[in-house]
């Protein structure tokens, strides 16, 4: 019986809930929000890092069999969010963030039995400096989506720029900074005591990010002619 009483007011709330947020007339949550000329927040999520690799005009690739794979892992996003209003419709946002990820390069194209490895694992924490314009719609009711885009600058904390060794002693090195450029979406949902917003976006790097081994013909960086980072961002904000 009091499982039941329990399961009944749950459900009531979370109706209630509903009806306030997404109702037919919903009570307007968080009124004067969007009036404030900056304001603040946090968000948690995950990432998806991979790489976009071009080869030069005499690298050989035959039925793909001889192309970089890159196998990717899941990682952990982290971070704050400055807002700036600009006018009802467009924000200026500032988005620090500690993201990590984790990639697996497979080299087929080496040799059976000569003794040098086929597998790079990157293990890459990368600290995000986004500067980001948002195009926010009409708000309806407790609901406000949202397209976002602009450019970042990462510094990678795992590179091994300027390590003295390379990929013949195990070190596959990328440079430390990159510039990207990124676009995405969203939505703000607007509860009594906060506004959270869900959002997805993308990270494309603007420039070559490899730094090549010191023997021209490296069978890891010889047939490389660009290395750019390729990320999906999804975070959830807390406002």
């Amino acid at each position: 019986m009091k499982k039941l009483i329990v399961i009944a007011c749950l459900f009531i709330s979370v109706t209630s809930v509903a009806q306030n947020m997404f109702g037919k007339n919903p009570y307007r949550n968080q009124q004067e929000f969007d009036k404030q000329r900056v304001h603040w927040g946090y968000f948690l999520g995950f990432n998806t890092y991979n790489y976009k690799i071009n080869y030069t005009e005499g690298y050989e690739v035959k039925n793909n069999s001889q192309e970089i794979q890159v196998q990717t892992s899941g990682g952990f996003n982290v971070g704050m969010v400055g807002d700036l209003r600009l006018t009802e419709y467009l924000n200026l946002r500032f988005e620090p963030g500690l993201y990590y990820g984790k990639k697996t390069l497979f080299f087929p194209q080496l040799a059976e039995g000569n003794n040098l490895s086929k597998i790079r694992t990157i293990n890459s924490t990368y600290i995000n400096f986004p500067l980001l314009l948002k195009f926010s719609a009409l708000r309806t009711g407790n609901i406000r989506p949202y397209v976002v885009g602009g450019f970042s600058k990462s510094l990678n904390l795992g590179s091994n720029e300027d390590s003295k060794d390379d990929n013949y002693a195990g070190k596959f090195r990328v440079k430390k900074w990159t510039n990207n450029y990124e676009l995405g979406l969203g939505v703000d949902f607007y509860f009594e005591h906060f506004k959270f917003t869900p959002s997805v976006r993308g990270v494309f790097g603007m420039g070559d990010e490899l730094v090549r081994d010191r023997n021209p013909q490296s069978p890891w960086t010889g047939g490389i002619e660009s290395m750019k980072t390729r990320a999906i961002l999804v975070n959830f904000t807390f406002h």
